[in-house]
C-alpha cells in the first residue's frame, strides 16, 4: 500500500482519535493570574486537536466590544494581517504576512496531519510579504487610503521606527530602511543589521522587534524550533529567547532565554520594564501549560525546554539540566492554557482612561485544548507596574455558535487618537475599538 493510500486510510482514524481528545478538567480561568493552577500533566497518545475552522466574517458582522465601547473596521480586505505599528504621524503599518517555506518542519504523518489542521485554521495561505500603510486622513476611524510601504520582504513581522530609520524583522534578518515622515512607499533597499535564526525548520517563524526608550538597543523575540526540543537541541541555537542587538554594529547577545515562543513585547509605562507575551508548550493536556506575560529580567532563564513555571520539569526532554532548572524564573502572570496570546500593548493614552497603564493582549486561540480557549482580546489591569486582578474581555465574538472562527486576533496597538487597533488575520480586517461616546 502506497504512503498516500495508507495516509488516506488512517485519516478517519486520526480524526476520530483527535475528536475524542483529552478534555480540560479545569476552567480556563484556573490557568490565569499570578498563581495559576498547574495540575499534573495529562498527555494522550494522539494530541488533542480542537480548532475553530476559519470561516471569515459574514456581511455586516463584527466582533463584540465590551460595554461602553464600539468596534468598527479600520481597514478590511487585507491579506492575512498579523502585526501592527503606529507611526508618530498617526499612519498605521500592518504586516501582511504568513509563514515562509519550511521544508523540514513537521515532517512525517503527524506533520502532514498538523499542516491540514493549521490550514483549516486559516494559516495555510501564502505570505503577501509586504508592509502596508493605512491612513485615516479625516479622522473618522477608518482608513481612506492604503499603500504598499515595503514589499518583496521575507515573512515580515515586527516593525519599529527609530529617528529616520524603520527597522523590520523578517523571518531571517533584521533590516533597516530609510524613512521620511508622510511617505507612502519606500523605494530604497533595506540594509541588513543582523541575521536571525531561520533555516529549513523555522518552526516559530515570527520575529518581533522593539527599541529601547532611547533607541540605542533593539530587542528581537525569537521562538523555538520545536514544541519541546523534539528536533534536537542543536537546532535551537539562538532560539527561544529575546536577543539584544546594537543597531549601529549588529552585535547580538541573548538578553533572556528559555522563552518558548515570545512574541508581543512592550514597555510598561509605570515601571519602564520590558514585558513579553509568551506561548508555552503543547501536548501535556488541555489544562497545561498556561501561556503568560512577564517582565523580562536581563540574563534570566525561563525554563524552556526543561521545565515550565519555574521548576515544573517536563519529563519529555532528555537529557535534563537540573542546574538550569534550579534557576528558572517563574513568570509574572498566566494568560490561560493554549490561548495563543500574541499581541501585547500597554495603554498610556487619554481616550479610554479606565485602561491606563494596563495591558491589552490579543489571544489568537487554541488548537490543543477542549473546549476552546482564547479567540478574544483581553485587558489586564496594572498598578505600580504589576498586574492586579483578573483580565477583562475587550473584544469577543470571534467564534460563532457552530464553533467556526469568524476571525482570530493577533497584534494589538494604540492609535494616535487613543483607540485600540486589533489585527484579525482570519477576518482580514483591522478593527478599531473606542468609547461609544468619546
Amino acid at each position: 500500500m502506497s504512503l498516500i493510500r495508507r495516509t488516506l486510510w488512517l485519516l478517519p482514524c486520526l480524526l476520530a482519535l483527535t475528536a475524542c481528545g483529552v478534555r480540560a478538567r479545569l476552567p480556563v480561568t484556573a490557568g490565569i493570574g499570578s498563581d495559576p493552577a498547574l495540575p499534573p500533566p495529562n498527555p494522550s497518545l494522539i494530541p488533542t486537536v480542537n480548532i475553530a475552522p476559519a470561516r471569515g466574517w459574514p456581511p455586516n458582522a463584527s466582533p463584540v466590544a465590551a460595554p461602553g465601547l464600539a468596534v468598527q473596521a479600520f481597514a478590511s480586505n487585507l491579506d492575512h494581517p498579523r502585526w501592527l505599528y503606529v507611526l508618530p504621524d498617526g499612519d498605521v503599518l500592518v504586516a501582511e504576512t504568513n509563514a515562509p517555506q519550511r521544508p523540514e518542519d513537521a515532517r512525517g504523518l503527524k506533520g502532514w496531519f498538523m499542516r491540514r489542521v493549521q490550514k483549516r485554521a486559516g494559516a495555510g495561505v501564502p505570505s503577501a510579504d509586504r508592509i502596508t500603510l493605512l491612513r485615516d486622513a479625516d479622522g473618522d476611524g477608518a482608513a481612506e487610503t492604503r499603500s504598499v510601504l515595503l514589499d518583496h520582504l521575507h515573512s515580515p513581522f515586527g516593525m519599529v521606527l527609530v529617528g529616520d530609520a524603520l527597522y523590520v524583522a523578517d523571518t531571517d534578518a533584521l533590516l533597516r530602511f530609510p524613512y521620511r515622515d508622510g511617505e507612502t512607499h519606500i523605494q530604497a533597499s533595506g540594509t541588513k543589521i543582523a541575521d536571525l535564526p531561520a533555516g529549513p525548520i523555522n518552526h516559530h517563524w515570527t520575529k518581533n522587534v522593539v527599541a529601547s526608550p532611547g533607541g540605542k538597543r533593539l530587542y528581537v523575540s525569537v521562538g523555538s524550533n520545536s514544541n519541546v526540543g523534539e528536533n534536537g537541541l542543536a537546532v535551537e541555537r539562538d532560539r527561544a529567547r529575546i536577543l539584544e542587538i546594537d543597531p549601529a554594529t549588529g552585535a547580538t547577545h541573548a538578553y533572556a532565554t528559555g522563552l518558548r515562543n515570545p512574541v508581543g513585547m512592550a514597555w510598561q509605562p509605570q515601571s519602564g520594564a520590558l514585558w513579553v507575551a509568551v506561548n508555552e508548550r503543547d501536548e501535556l493536556g488541555s489544562d497545561l501549560v498556561p501561556d503568560y506575560m512577564t517582565a523580562v529580567r536581563e540574563g534570566a532563564f525561563y525554563g524552556w525546554p526543561y521545565s515550565y513555571y519555574g521548576a515544573h520539569v517536563d519529563e519529555r526532554v532528555k537529557p535534563q539540566d537540573p542546574a538550569l532548572v534550579a534557576r528558572a524564573v517563574v513568570p509574572d502572570y498566566a494568560l490561560g492554557p493554549h490561548t495563543a496570546s500574541l499581541g501585547l500593548a500597554f495603554y498610556d493614552a487619554g481616550l479610554m482612561p479606565q485602561y491606563r497603564n494596563g495591558a491589552f493582549v490579543g489571544q489568537h486561540g487554541s488548537w490543543n485544548r477542549k473546549p476552546l480557549s482564547g479567540y478574544r482580546v483581553i485587558f489586564v489591569p496594572f498598578a505600580d507596574g504589576k498586574p492586579i486582578g483578573p483580565p477583562q474581555d475587550v473584544l469577543t465574538g470571534f467564534v460563532d455558535g457552530h464553533g467556526h472562527a469568524r476571525g482570530r486576533p493577533v497584534g494589538v496597538a494604540v492609535a494616535r487618537d487613543g483607540a485600540l487597533l486589533v489585527a484579525d488575520d482570519v477576518g482580514n480586517t483591522i478593527w478599531r475599538v473606542a468609547p461609544t461616546n468619546p
